[in-house]
């Protein structure tokens, strides 16, 4: 039997690889309708829809490759927050430069009735790269 800790572990990977893919529906599967989305500079992004809608914008322009390395899982109930380090890549559909971020985040998972973890609330740090002259 799969323990919570490993549940929430494969949501990050599945979340990882259906951002890669743009599978929408699988990424809508893994947040709650009321999922809330915190970013430096910006106001909070409220709810499942209206993050779809920015990431499937965004889809439209961008390819995105990220790589998690999680750094602690604790739970407590029916909920569970993780702290992760994230790196990811965005490259331009059209060509040109990627862009990669990285910092850290703070993500709260619920489970749900049918014993599913979905993210409800996430704290996003992450920060522009700034490249390195090798001289």
């Amino acid at each position: 039997m799969q323990t919570d800790e490993q549940a929430i572990r494969n949501v990050v990977a599945t979340w990882l690889e259906a951002s890669a893919a743009g599978d929408v529906p699988r990424l809508q599967s893994l947040m709650a309708e009321d999922a809330v989305f915190l970013t430096p500079g910006q106001p909070p992004m409220r709810g499942r829809d209206a993050f779809m809608a920015a990431f499937q914008a965004g889809l439209e322009h961008v390819r995105i490759a990220a790589k998690s390395e999680i750094q602690e899982i604790q739970i407590a109930g029916d909920f569970a927050w993780l702290s992760n380090h994230l790196t990811v890549t965005v490259t331009p559909r059209q060509g040109g430069t990627p862009l990669r971020r990285s910092g850290y985040t703070l993500t709260i998972f619920q489970k749900q009735p049918d014993g599913r973890w979905v993210l409800v609330r996430d704290a996003n740090l992450l920060t522009t790269e700034v490249a390195t002259s090798s001289t």
